[in-house]
């Protein structure tokens, strides 16, 4: 069984067990998040988003974090003109613990 989870504005395919990177959740570590699903698939059978609704995501925080670093390089050619932006996004490291019907 999987589901699909809206996170932060992306959608994460996930599993019981599943350790994701979602968006900043500003969480204490150990505390527990739920979502309810766009979309569970078990086997043959699939429930949408107005079917889902019956199902709970839910898992554990597990840490924060920054991924790595995105360099952003500006530069006006002709007029030695060069500027580097660097970037890290925060995260939160959930772990899934069960997709549950109820």
């Amino acid at each position: 069984m999987y589901a699909i989870i809206e996170s932060g504005g992306k959608q994460h395919r996930v599993t019981a067990g599943d350790k994701i990177k979602v968006e900043l959740l500003h969480q204490e570590e150990g505390s527990e998040v739920s979502w309810t699903p766009l979309l569970v698939v078990d086997g043959d059978k699939v429930w949408a988003t107005g079917d889902s609704g019956a199902f709970m995501v839910t898992g554990k925080v597990v840490g924060e974090g920054k991924l790595r670093k995105v360099l952003v390089f500006h530069k006006k050619r002709r007029k030695q003109y060069k500027k580097i932006y660097g970037h890290r996004q925060p995260y939160t490291q959930v772990e899934i613990l069960s997709i549950a019907k109820g």
